[in-house]
Parts: C-alpha cells; sequence; structure tokens
C-alpha cells in the first residue's frame, strides 16, 4: 500500500451484503525451535500464493498485520463464509496439508510456535468505511469504493444506509 496511487476525495467501500473478514497469524514463541517455527511461518506464503492465483477462491483482498518479529499476520476479507470454509477443508489444497502438519508438530514442539485465528461474519448495515486521500484499503481494496454521497457523510449514516 506505501506506492499504492491515493485516490482523491472521500470515498466508502462499495461492500453489498455480508462482510466476511478472516484474522490469521502465527508467533514464534521459541526463537532456537527454528525446526517447529519455520514450516508454520513458510506455509502461508504457500496458500496465499495458491488463493492470490485462483479467482474463484474467494479471497477477496488481504493485508498484512504489524506484530514486531515475533508475530506474523493477516486480515483478510473473502467472497463469503461457504467459500472461507470450503478453502479450508479442500483435501487437495495447501491448507489441509499445512494444517495436518502444524498439529503433528504441536505435540513435539512444547509451545514453540502458536497459531490464532479469528472469524467475524459481519452483516449487511453493521459496516462502514471512509477513505480520504488514502491508497485504496481494507474493505474498499476487497470491494471496490465509491465516492460518498452528501445523504452519506457521516459514519452514522452510511451505517443505516443514508438513513440517519
Amino acid at each position: 500500500m506505501g506506492s499504492a496511487p491515493i485516490t482523491g476525495g472521500r470515498d466508502t467501500a462499495a461492500a453489498e451484503g455480508d462482510v466476511v473478514v478472516f484474522l490469521i497469524g502465527v508467533r514464534i514463541n521459541r526463537w532456537r525451535a527454528v525446526r517447529h517455527w519455520l514450516p508454520v511461518v513458510a506455509a502461508m506464503p504457500r496458500m496465499l500464493k495458491e488463493l492470490s492465483r485462483d479467482g474463484e477462491s474467494g479471497l477477496l483482498s488481504l493485508r498484512a498485520l504489524g506484530g514486531g518479529p515475533r508475530v506474523h499476520g493477516f486480515v483478510q476479507y473473502w467472497e463469503s463464509r461457504e467459500k472461507l470454509l470450503s478453502y479450508a477443508s479442500a483435501q487437495g489444497r495447501e491448507h489441509h496439508p499445512a494444517w495436518s502438519a502444524f498439529n503433528r508438530r504441536a505435540r513435539s514442539a512444547k509451545g514453540a510456535v502458536g497459531i490464532w485465528h479469528e472469524t467475524y461474519i459481519v452483516p449487511a448495515g453493521s459496516y462502514e468505511s471512509v477513505y480520504v486521500d488514502m491508497p485504496t484499503a481494507g474493505l474498499g481494496a476487497a470491494w471496490g469504493v465509491e465516492p460518498i454521497g452528501r445523504h452519506e457523510d457521516r459514519a452514522a449514516q452510511r451505517l443505516a444506509g443514508g438513513a440517519a
């Protein structure tokens, strides 16, 4: 996002319907246990590459989360809960063997590496966004942006669909 072009003016995300937000990350708990944490850290780029190449996967957008040298994470926006869950359980995709390997490794790793994820299904009308002189980001990167209309100037108005 650092070198992305700035869109002028005030925009909001053009999302419609429910929004699926998935947060995922890994935490290196013991630096010296490289053989336990390196495969976990290395699995994420493979999964993200696979998802970005597959336009039907349902992954709309992602962004790295800061967290220091121990923590690596991403916020992801998905087309639907069904597509997220389908990817997570698909036998022939990168996630399934990575998850199985993590679970096997976790038994012997004794806390050397941790993973976390959170899934949010945000109902239509329960999210809002504003981007002022910003490169496209977040929900706007996932769904595109549109100019804020005069009846959507405030966050309360956007949350109420312009009715506030």
